[in-house]
């Protein structure tokens, strides 16, 4: 006994690449994506919530491992100005830990809307940048971490205070992720200048003459940009956006070595340099006879129009 398959139509994501799709097609589409991503949010604060005292007590390792405040192996409290303080803290927190456990689900949601916009080798290389962002922004976190315990002893032993100062929680909290978010953040330039060259906007060179700009550009954006105004967060934030420039930098030199670029015809060759070619000069041939053309016939004339009486009208 025969069964007829059924036959499989095109994908959405076929559909979306090629044109067919409506634009209420699409704004379904964009509504039922935004609803994934927002469930596996709300999925990830859940888990958030769950996670947020562990988060919590990680980020206040930096305060808890300075000088004075672990009395008797148990860390020091926070200082707490409303009663909401705690509450609005915890949420903040689990909001944040929802954002990085759904990040597979709501990034891809994102990327299967775009993505069909993309030619094949767009795709391509958005799947390379990815995969270098994510290891890119913890790198970032991982040293802003490191530089809020260094920051934060020499804030407290250069104040009037004294290193004993309890800290409001809110604040300190505050301070911790905007140095997290802002060192993770800033380690993406590198993604720029692999990108300009890439596409062959820039190429290596270009790039490296850049460096007296991109120094001075790293050093005024740490010292306006970061939250410790002392200057180990601003020196750590500066020096290795240069590094991180330098690296980005020596890969746009071997991408162009590779793809042969500055080996063209006039490469070396300054713009005032004469020609080596040698001016040959050779007389002209005589050029063959042109025939005689031959006479054109007269255009028969043109009758005359007949009077407007004699003709007829449309209606006649």
């Amino acid at each position: 006994m025969a069964f007829a398959l059924r036959k499989r139509g095109p994908s959405n994501f076929e559909r979306a690449a090629d044109g067919s799709m409506t634009l209420i097609e699409h704004v379904r589409e964009l509504r039922t994506r935004l609803f994934r991503a927002s469930l596996a949010i709300a999925v990830g604060l859940i888990v958030g919530f769950w996670l947020s005292q562990p988060a919590f007590d990680l980020l206040k390792e930096p305060y808890c491992s300075l000088p004075g405040m672990t009395v008797n192996g148990k860390c020091q409290s926070f200082l707490q100005l409303a009663p909401t303080d705690g509450f609005l803290l915890r949420m903040k927190l689990a909001l944040w830990i929802g954002l990085i456990v759904g990040a597979p689900v709501w990034l891809y949601q994102l990327w299967a809307f775009i993505a069909p916009g993309l030619h094949r080798h767009e795709r391509k290389w958005a799947y390379v940048f990815v995969a270098i962002a994510a290891p890119l922004f913890a790198a970032g976190a991982v040293l802003a971490y490191f530089v809020v315990d260094k920051g934060l002893r020499f804030l407290l032993e250069a104040g009037v205070t004294g290193t004993s100062t309890q800290l409001e929680v809110t604040r300190y909290i505050s301070f911790v992720t905007n140095m997290i978010l802002l060192f993770g953040v800033a380690f993406e330039f590198p993604l720029i200048l692999l990108m300009l060259n890439f596409t062959g906007v820039a190429t290596g060179r270009r790039l490296l003459s850049w460096w007296r700009a991109v120094v001075f550009i790293a050093f005024a954006f740490a010292a306006i940009a970061t939250p410790d105004p002392g200057p180990f967060g601003m020196i750590m934030l500066a020096g290795a956006l240069c590094l991180l420039y330098f690296i980005a930098v020596g890969v746009a030199l071997i991408n162009d070595k590779r793809r042969g670029r500055g080996k063209d015809a006039y490469a070396g060759l300054s713009d005032d340099e004469v020609s080596p070619l040698e001016f040959d000069h050779r007389p002209v041939d005589e050029a063959d006879p042109i025939d005689r053309a031959e006479p054109v016939e007269p255009i028969a004339p043109v009758a005359a129009p007949k009077p407007i009486e004699r003709r007829y009208d449309d209606l006649t």
